[in-house]
């Protein structure tokens, strides 16, 4: 089923969803009656604060009041993981009440942080159950890669723009995300070293799959991207391998900005 189109600027735009047989949660609902716990992030998150937790406890309310795309439904552990991650230590800029606002915020060199939900609605098509190896194809401030840390085994990251790599590598490291390997490089390309990987997740949209990304995508396992050319209608896509085949899935319209090759010019 396909959503409406809507979108955002830079790297991500919102896959909204269209109607859906599940009912948004009513507005008495506890905040965490959909959420389930995940691993805690790592010591090293000293920065968090009551006021911080109380605006993301907001935000995830807001975020699951509707499905994730047409038919869907969230997974208490993907609301867990972005109800423990300090968005704001990944957008150190922003005062912290506008680094939990549903919105991308701008991280520098013409890119922006992901909108909450954008990343919500990705992670939650990976289906993760904890035991993952997942590849990220734009790592931009390091947020993403966070939040997959705390549903997955282990985080490879790929970025092409290398002083965003470089500080999210340094910020990860400092957070104490110690499951996440940030690598500066062309995304699609993949990173053939550790291959084959569980999951696959692109944050920009190619034209097409790149077939480098397919060829490390492991037996049984998912990759979510935004596919279409930048003036055209794009979707958002589920694509799973079985058997050496891939099926298809489409989840929602939606409007990102290019995957840009290793051999392109990148926003200054």
């Amino acid at each position: 089923m396909m959503g409406r189109l809507c979108w955002c600027c830079l790297l991500l735009a919102l896959p909204s969803c269209g109607p859906s047989s599940t009912p948004p949660a009513p507005d008495d609902e506890p905040p965490d009656a959909l959420v389930e716990s995940v691993a805690a992030p790592p010591p090293a998150v000293r920065d968090d604060t009551a006021e911080a937790r109380t605006l993301r406890e907001d935000l995830v309310r807001e975020i699951r009041r509707s499905p994730p795309w047409s038919g869907a439904t969230w997974d208490g552990r993907v609301l867990g993981a972005l109800q423990a991650t300090p968005r704001h230590l990944f957008v150190p800029d922003a005062p912290i009440a506008l680094a939990y606002e549903d919105r991308p915020q701008p991280i520098g060199h013409g890119q922006t942080i992901s909108q909450p939900t954008v990343v919500a609605i990705m992670t939650n098509a990976l289906e993760l159950r904890g035991t993952e190896r997942v590849l990220e194809i734009g790592t931009g401030s390091g947020y993403q890669a966070a939040v997959l840390a705390l549903l997955s085994r282990r985080v490879f990251t790929i970025e092409l723009v290398a002083p965003l790599g470089e500080v999210a590598r340094e910020r990860l490291e400092k957070l104490g995300y110690s499951n996440v390997e940030v690598r500066i490089g062309d995304g699609y390309a993949g990173w053939p070293e550790q291959a084959p990987f569980d999951r696959i997740l692109i944050t920009a949209a190619p034209p097409e799959i790149p077939r480098a990304l397919l060829d490390q995508l492991a037996e049984g396992g998912i990759l979510v991207a935004p596919v279409g050319g930048e003036d055209e209608p794009q979707e958002l896509v589920r694509l799973t391998k079985r058997s050496g085949r891939i099926a298809k899935e489409n989840l929602a319209l939606v409007r990102f900005v290019p995957m840009v090759p290793g051999n392109a010019k990148p926003n200054p």
